[in-house]
């Protein structure tokens, strides 16, 4: 899908057109093209620090947060390759720990498309080879890869023994390039698998666990499953893991909504089953606070969009989908008091998006929903999302023109919470539009 990366660099932008102008300007999945581009870059994804590698449909993201978070408490120097940014551009690939910065961004971007500009690599896949490339070139003792689509043709699947592989929450979602059922979406996650890996999964429903089981056999990985091999368990603020290697007392994770322990606890499953790095125990317990993963219940700070609101709790997600929609739901109650239809929801969804399938788990906790459209991109018309919010149940559903607009006729209602969801695009405005840049 097209992603209309900008930048108030120059260099940086120097290179975004004429990514724009010579990529198909589509997802397109398959590794033959990112091979041919690494070839020719002298296959910098040979060259990689020791990689953990990390897909599912929710979850992915901040699980590559707390792997981070973990391994750099543990004094190492880590390497981040994330998707989608946000606000900035460079926010996909963080070296030896910082962000890449405009200058080194523009250089590997250039050599990418300088080397390979007329293979027809699509946006993802020029981004990839940049990111590998300037991990090849800056010395650091990890990677964290985070798989954009799917994993089996994604093009991060091209990392050779990564030293632990993890697949997050599973649910629907991209069904156009990963198929309409939960088993083969299942399939293409578990493509991530390779020989010798440890691949550590959640707990996934019988027809979802065979599918795992077979794709890892067959890939000659070893499955280490969550509540077989290994375990965890909330118990008040803490979380009680379990594993051969013994019993662990964590904190529970800061960032906000109970499924954030089941990232935090794959994050622990994946580094307790990899040989490769040395972890302790309080690594593992200083990164529950440590981990930052913003538009994923993120509260937002006083800025321009929230400061008139007068103190009103103001969260973003990006979640788009229905397994997002029930983590939403069972944090809520969490997050907001207990009045009745307490919440105003602010939402703009993509085109290829199942707004009630969103919806659904939280909307009777929703007094109010603002429809707006998502610029740039083909998005559900507001109108349409009012609709369905009324056919919801949703006492009152009305349209606005952009998030500014949004937040001011959220101003205008009273001390209601707001949760602005539904795009990480959405998401990626209303950080730019509060001066919330990610670091």
């Amino acid at each position: 899908m097209p992603d209309h990366a900008t930048s108030s660099h120059r260099g940086v932008q120097a290179q975004l057109d004429r990514l724009w102008s010579l990529s198909p300007g589509a997802d397109v999945l398959g590794l033959d093209r990112i091979t041919r581009l690494l070839a020719r870059l002298g296959d910098p994804h040979l060259r990689l620090p020791p990689v953990f590698h990390v897909a599912g449909t929710n979850g992915k993201g901040s699980t590559c947060a707390y792997l981070r978070a973990v391994l750099e408490a543990a004094g190492y120097r880590v390497h981040g390759y994330t998707s989608p940014h946000l606000v900035r551009f460079n926010e996909r690939i963080r070296l030896a720990g910082r962000l890449i910065d405009d200058e080194a961004l523009a250089t590997v971007l250039s050599e990418v498309l300088d080397r390979g500009g007329d293979i027809g690599a699509s946006f993802f896949e020029v981004t990839t080879a940049a990111a590998f490339l300037a991990f090849a070139q800056v010395p650091a003792d990890a990677c964290v890869i985070e798989v954009g689509l799917g994993g089996r043709l994604d093009a991060t699947n091209v990392v050779r023994d990564p030293v632990a592989g993890g697949i997050a929450a599973l649910g629907i979602d991209h069904q156009s390039f990963l198929g309409d059922t939960i088993e083969q979406i299942a399939a293409e996650k578990a493509g991530i698998a390779k020989p010798g890996m440890p691949l550590l999964t959640m707990r996934y429903t019988p027809p979802v666990r065979e599918v795992v089981a077979s794709v890892a056999h067959a890939a000659g990985a070893t499955w280490i499953e969550s509540g077989r091999d290994w375990r965890f368990a909330v118990d008040g603020d803490a979380i009680r893991y379990s594993d051969a290697a013994g019993d662990l007392r964590l904190p529970f994770p800061a960032l906000p909504g109970a499924h954030q322990a089941d990232n935090y606890a794959l994050a622990v499953a994946m580094l307790r089953h990899q040989r490769t790095m040395a972890i302790s125990h309080d690594a593992l317990g200083l990164a529950a606070h440590r981990a930052r993963w913003p538009a994923r219940l993120q509260r937002l700070g006083q800025g321009p969009l929230v400061t008139p609101l007068g103190g009103v709790p103001v969260w973003l997600d990006g979640g788009h989908n229905a397994s997002a929609g029930a983590a939403i739901g069972a944090a809520l109650g969490g997050l907001i008091d207990e009045r009745p239809r307490p919440l105003t929801v602010v939402l703009g969804m993509l085109a290829n998006k199942d707004p009630a399938g969103f919806l659904t788990p939280f909307s009777d906790r929703i007094g109010r929903l603002i429809a707006l459209p998502v610029p740039g991109h083909a998005h559900h018309a507001p109108e349409a999302l009012a609709a369905l919010a009324r056919s919801l149940g949703i006492p009152e559903a009305v349209t606005a023109t952009d998030i500014r607009a949004a937040m001011a006729m959220s101003a205008s209602r009273g001390p209601q919470a707001v949760l602005i969801a539904g795009s990480l695009y959405l998401a990626g405005d209303t950080l730019a539009a509060n001066d919330e840049l990610p670091d």
